[in-house]
């Protein structure tokens, strides 16, 4: 429904939608042929075990659940931290990690998804002006 007409910089407002699907159109076709002679040839064998792993997922799961759940509540930083931490755990877990509950792990992982958080959340409050929740209405916490 867009204009097609160009504009300033000789290219239309359509033009990069249609680079988009050239793009994915050559990739589709590429995939094809891949598929129809042989396929992927020199690709290493899957690895992983033959049955999924409930408890990493559920810790992963739950990372997510609750970072969806206590946003409006804790604010971004400190859900997503709780989130972070939650995912590293469960991550570290499917490596089979050994002592992944100490209390020195679980505060560097803490202390790191604090240093992740705090930044995103400051770069789109306030450089960029989206809103996200925070724990107070200062735009800093």
């Amino acid at each position: 429904m867009i204009e097609g007409d160009a504009g300033y910089g000789g290219v239309g407002p359509n033009f990069l939608p249609w680079l988009c699907a050239v793009a994915l159109g050559m990739c589709g076709i590429w995939l094809m042929g891949e598929a129809w002679t042989g396929g992927f040839r020199h690709a290493a064998e899957p690895g992983g075990s033959a049955r999924a792993d409930l408890g990493p997922f559920v810790w992963v799961s739950a990372g997510l659940l609750l970072n969806a759940g206590l946003i409006e509540h804790l604010g971004f930083i400190l859900s997503c931290a709780l989130c972070y931490l939650l995912a590293v755990q469960g991550l570290r877990r499917a490596q089979g990690q050994q002592h992944v509950l100490s209390t020195r792990m679980l505060v560097k992982d803490v202390l790191t998804g604090l240093v992740i958080a705090a930044p995103v959340y400051w770069t789109f409050t306030q450089l960029l002006a989206i809103n996200l929740p925070g724990l107070t209405n200062t735009g800093w916490l």
